[in-house]
């Protein structure tokens, strides 16, 4: 088969613009879509509605860009060594700095940009975990990682510490090889997830957002069950428990931390949350200044506050004092 645009030139254009990983694979429907709608009947997506809505969507890339031929999916590298101070507010490492969803896609469409210049008469649509994508099986097939026992996807040279994007198009592009490897007997995301929200059910390792703290703190509505607020602990914003135990995210004595600190400024602009009580006495409109440009405007004014309030409340309780 000819291809319209050699692969080569594609990866290193976009690792020109900042991707850490990148990979290209071809325009099928994703092979993952059935147990997403397993999980969806299961009713473990909880309250997020727009997953069971765009289900029908994310069988197909026909229904995001007619005629997708390929999809260059990119991997960014959001790590960086977090130290917190007790009392101040807990964010996940992928919320510490600018918005992901306009970093990545400003990236892609610089691609797009210099790549339409040179190559006439394509489509291409950017998508930045908004679009109807199954972002991950997209860049598993595309060789950027595998699926780990907590259903994020690994890459076994660089870990999980990485935010997806893809760009879609209707030209022919070489497609790489699926990531191989996997968890082996490894359990130990299992064994630290708080709330016991990765389980294994219909022949596979899923997640069930509805005990999840990412879901809870920043999805979920309203009030959270007291006896999950418990095993929020000091979480504010998302969660990273998983992450912090993977093997592939450490150093071993043989093989170097594969989890390198990023580079990207974007994600290295720390934003400065305050403390939990500063939270909760914050109006809106500081709270609007406060989360300008920042993933953390997901959890919503009340959302944040309610966070907050678990967090302080479990910080005084006498379990927490005991183990503290």
């Amino acid at each position: 088969m000819s291809f319209d645009i050699p692969a080569e030139q594609v990866k290193e254009l976009c690792r020109q613009h900042g991707a850490d990983l990148v990979g290209i694979t071809d325009g099928s429907p994703p092979a993952s879509w059935p147990h997403l709608r397993e999980w969806v009947e299961a009713g473990r997506h909880g309250s997020m509605r727009y997953m069971a809505d765009a289900l029908e969507l994310r069988r197909s890339l026909e229904s995001v860009l007619p005629g997708t031929q390929s999809v260059i999916c990119i991997g960014v590298n959001y790590h960086q060594p977090v130290e917190r101070e007790s009392g101040q507010a807990k964010v996940a490492q992928y919320a510490l700095g600018r918005d992901y969803h306009k970093v990545l896609r400003q990236m892609l469409k610089r691609v797009q940009k210099e790549l339409e210049q040179e190559y006439y008469g394509f489509d291409w649509r950017v998508g930045v975990d908004s679009a109807p994508i199954m972002e991950r099986d997209l860049a598993h097939r595309a060789g950027l990682g595998w699926f780990g026992k907590n259903t994020m996807l690994i890459n076994s040279q660089r870990g999980s510490y990485f935010l997806l994007a893809e760009l879609l198009t209707t030209a022919r592009i070489e497609p790489d090889e699926p990531a191989i490897g996997g968890c082996g007997t490894c359990r130990a995301c299992i064994e630290a997830c708080p709330t016991g929200a990765i389980i294994f059910d219909q022949n596979r390792w899923q997640v069930d957002a509805r005990r999840c703290i990412s879901y809870l703190s920043i999805e979920h509505k309203g009030e959270i069950d007291p006896e999950l607020q418990s095993l929020i602990g000091d979480w504010t914003f998302g969660c990273d428990v998983c992450q912090e135990v993977c093997p592939f995210n450490q150093a071993r004595e043989s093989q170097p931390l594969r989890a390198q600190p990023t580079q990207n400024a974007d994600f290295l602009a720390r934003r400065d949350f305050g403390s939990l009580e500063n939270l909760l006495e914050q109006s809106e409109e500081e709270w609007d200044t406060t989360t300008q440009g920042s993933p953390v405007r997901r959890a919503g004014f009340d959302g944040l506050k309610r966070n907050a309030r678990i967090n302080l409340t479990n910080k005084n309780s006498p379990d927490q004092k005991s183990r503290e």
